[in-house]
């Protein structure tokens, strides 16, 4: 059901952004780059797990093609390939004095619709973007601390999760963001902000499973620096 939806607001985004942008002025302008940032994740787990905001650093490569100007408003396609750190980090507090952090390492691929306003060529354009976003677990690691190690008074009894690997190594979810962009002879500078908000559940949601939800909630602030490969010509382009 929660992949269906994906897939329906997937189709939705596409159909609504092509719709849109096929009345106005015509661009074609590819440019790619690099982007890096740093996340805050958390899992929405059922039962709920207890835990602070676990931070990593976080980069890619990214792209992007201007198609249209309609009116005052730049649509555009992003997509970016990017490695994240992702897991959780539990705040204990049964006593035991223990600590645990989960790495999750991913590769993600946000495919991103963007829309701006402001300045093309020179000067600043602000941005809203949305869209799905997949990625694929690559591997993890476990950071156990407080001697010695007791799971007996965990609240609700969870301690599934402990050395447990995610049953499903596909994620796939849905990204919305703000930021802003300066555009020079040299390039784009973009300063971003976006939300993901996980789809799929990382462990065994079925009746045999022990989560009813297990899934990656993440804030992103990065920067990201892109070059024209292919620019639109027109002095009226500003």
């Amino acid at each position: 059901m929660m992949f269906r939806r994906f897939i329906l607001s997937l189709f939705g985004c596409i159909t609504v952004f092509l719709a849109a942008a096929q009345v106005g002025e015509h661009r074609n302008d590819l440019s790619i780059g690099f982007t890096g940032g740093y996340t805050m994740n958390k899992m929405d787990f059922v039962p709920k797990i207890k835990q602070s905001q676990k931070g990593s650093v976080m980069f890619g490569f990214s792209s992007r093609y201007v198609c249209e100007k309609y009116f005052t408003t730049i649509c555009a396609v992003a997509l970016e390939v990017q490695y994240n750190n992702l897991g959780w980090e539990e705040v204990i507090e049964d006593g035991s004095n223990n600590t645990y952090k989960r790495d999750w390492h991913f590769i993600e691929m946000p495919i991103l619709m963007q829309l701006g306003w402001g300045r093309e060529r020179r000067g600043f354009k602000f941005l809203f973007e949305a869209g799905p976003q997949v990625g694929l677990y690559l591997s993890g690691k476990e950071h156990l601390g407080g001697a010695p190690w007791d799971v007996s008074k965990r609240p609700n009894g969870v301690v599934y999760q402990y050395g447990k690997d995610p049953d499903n190594k596909f994620d796939y979810g849905i990204a919305a963001g703000l930021g802003l962009e300066f555009s020079s002879p040299i390039g784009h500078i973009l300063l971003q902000g976006r939300y993901y908000y996980g789809l799929g559940d990382m462990y065994d949601n079925s009746k045999r499973g022990k989560f009813g939800r297990s899934a990656n909630q993440t804030i992103l602030v990065k920067m990201t620096y892109l070059f024209d490969l292919i620019r639109t010509k027109g002095d009226n382009i500003k």
